[in-house]
């Protein structure tokens, strides 16, 4: 089983997630497959639920408050963001074990092209040795029908971190493949093969099988 890969290009926020939300709701009602959105994003800061209220600070960016969890972060020109919008299966309505299978995906990524990541206790998202994060997530769902999901640092100019406080840490914990590898980071369509080969081991699992859709 696999889910269908939709890459986007450079697409403005907001259009995505219109975009996200108008799958949402065709996935639940069956008009649309199990699908894995990759995108790259103009400059925007996104709000999660958990933001506090001094994170941000004005740069004149363009600030878009969204439904999903986390705090605040920034995305733009050489993040590597995907959208997986899956039909979570009856006995998979677990959102804490959905992060755990993106976070691996970006994990077993970074193993494949040399970059050793993992997690960081009581902290979503990928990291180098606990101390500097590579990829930021988060989610959330309508109906078991997951959105929104993670956005790898590539090859961001990580100075446009200083307008946040990215996910409720200091702007100089973030990180990026290019800063890690230097020369020797991938290309950015590399990258991505890779990443969505990674997740599509990673989330089958969490979706329901064609029988059990067919006998609802």
């Amino acid at each position: 089983m696999s889910l269908h890969v939709r890459d986007l290009g450079r697409m403005a926020y907001r259009q995505a997630w219109e975009l996200q939300k108008q799958l949402v709701e065709q996935r639940h009602a069956g008009g649309a497959p199990d699908t894995i959105l990759v995108v790259e994003h103009e400059p925007v800061v996104t709000i999660g639920r958990g933001t506090e209220d001094d994170t941000l600070r004005d740069d004149g960016i363009d600030v878009v408050e969204v439904e999903r969890g986390g705090q605040a972060t920034w995305h733009g020109p050489g993040q590597i963001v995907v959208y997986p919008i899956v039909k979570l299966a009856d006995d998979r309505h677990d959102l804490h074990g959905w992060m755990r299978a993106l976070e691996q995906a970006v994990i077993d990524t970074m193993a494949e092209v040399g970059l050793a990541s993992g997690r960081r206790d009581g902290a979503t998202g990928v990291w180098i040795d606990g101390e500097r994060k590579l990829c930021s997530i988060g989610v959330a769902a309508r109906r078991w029908v997951t959105y929104h999901g993670l956005a790898l640092n590539h090859e961001p100019d990580l100075a446009h971190f200083a307008a946040i406080n990215p996910c409720g840490f200091d702007a100089a914990v973030m990180t990026s493949m290019r800063a890690e590898l230097t020369e020797r980071c991938p290309a950015r369509d590399e990258v991505v093969a890779t990443l969505v080969r990674k997740l599509q081991e990673q989330l089958p699992s969490f979706c329901e099988s064609p029988a059990s859709a067919t006998a609802r």
